[in-house]
């Protein structure tokens, strides 16, 4: 087992040998990396209960709030795992060359039915917020807001939620011309079968499309805001200071290791698996520069935190590498508060003119 100054990391790795369960054993040789089978088993699951129950809601006649009430707990509960399994299958293709045309099952078949349309996730996340990395010309940048008010984030979602589509047409259309054309037809394909569906049956329509298109965005930009909180007022640019890392989490269970942001930023193609390993490797380099390191929680719960401003319960999350000294609690809610400081940006420019609103 892995470990770091003592912690135990109790994370998803490699396991050889661990039994391939059916029906995702049936496309070991399609994949490209049979590490990657889980994707295939959760991708089945999800969607021989999203299609059907989909088109029984629309079409059968019978619609009942309970009935919707169900979709949409089952919906919550799988938009976590859903989301990250189009993350990492966006960024290292699932299916190999001859078997392309699968790569396409999980953002058209199932994001529909959870509030995502299909190629937008890709857009924006590959196309826009990688290129930029939180940093002033990111569309979903975090820098110009004070990251543990419930005000700002509400400018935060709802600016992303009415503009934030018009903001990513404009940057593609200057940056990725090619992927627009991806996006726009991924998005008008959406658009048009969730109008014609709410149409035909207004209460469906709401509780399959339109209800999670609202609820999906919320929270991915609740956890975009949790993963790019803690910005460096004096190294605002160096990722180890501005992205966060969860260990030992149940989320990172279900959620394919997805606390390890630092990892992903540092290198977004690597592995799901091999995240545990890098952040031990690592270690130098994140005691070096602080890096924030939080254990058993999760990125919702760390938004619930900051938004009621409960700093010294979010401390307490807070892990001590180095074996030498541990901060008490003042010291991690001082040094939490300094990194949530909003930056004054009057032009969302990379510049090194961009300073924290605590230093002026």
């Amino acid at each position: 087992m892995l470990e770091v100054n003592g912690i135990k990391i109790t994370d998803p790795v490699y396991d050889p040998d661990a039994k391939i369960p059916f029906p995702s054993s049936l496309f070991e040789n399609m994949v490209k990396d049979r590490r990657d089978l889980p994707f295939v088993q959760l991708a089945i699951k999800q969607a021989l209960f999203f299609v059907p129950a989909s088109l029984f809601l629309i079409f059968s006649g019978m619609f009942e709030w309970w009935m919707a009430a169900i979709y949409w707990v089952v919906y919550l509960l799988s938009l976590g795992p859903f989301i990250l399994m189009l993350h990492n299958t966006s960024h290292r293709q699932l299916f190999k060359k001859e078997y392309k045309i699968l790569n396409y099952f999980i953002p058209w078949v199932i994001g529909p039915h959870v509030g995502q349309p299909p190629e937008s996730y890709f857009a924006h996340h590959l196309g826009m917020h990688h290129k930029e990395g939180n940093l002033p010309d990111d569309l979903s940048s975090t820098m110009k807001y004070q990251r543990d008010s419930f005000i700002d984030f509400l400018r935060y979602y709802f600016s992303f939620l009415f503009v934030g589509t018009f903001e990513l047409i404009g940057y593609l259309k200057r940056k990725h011309p090619k992927l627009l054309k991806r996006m726009f037809v991924g998005e008008g394909v959406w658009y048009l079968v969730a109008t014609l569906m709410t149409i035909y049956n207004w209460k469906a329509g709401l509780t399959i499309y339109f209800g999670p298109l609202i609820m999906t965005r919320f929270l991915l930009m609740a956890g975009n805001w949790t993963q790019h909180a803690f910005v460096d007022p004096e190294d605002w640019d160096n990722d180890y200071r501005t992205v966060v890392t969860f260990i030992n989490s149940p989320y990172n269970h279900s959620c394919f290791n997805d606390g390890y942001h630092l990892g992903h930023h540092l290198k977004s193609s690597r592995h799901w698996l091999d995240m545990p390993q890098d952040f031990v490797d690592k270690q130098e380099e994140i005691l070096k520069h602080q890096s924030f390191v939080f254990r058993k929680i999760d990125y919702f719960m760390m938004w619930v935190m900051l938004m009621t401003k409960r700093y010294k319960l979010l401390a307490s999350f807070m892990v001590d590498l180095d074996p030498e000294r541990s901060l008490t609690i003042d010291e991690k809610v001082d040094l939490i508060k300094r990194r949530l400081k909003r930056f004054n940006v009057k032009e969302l420019v990379q510049t090194d003119d961009v300073v924290p609103a605590a230093a002026e």
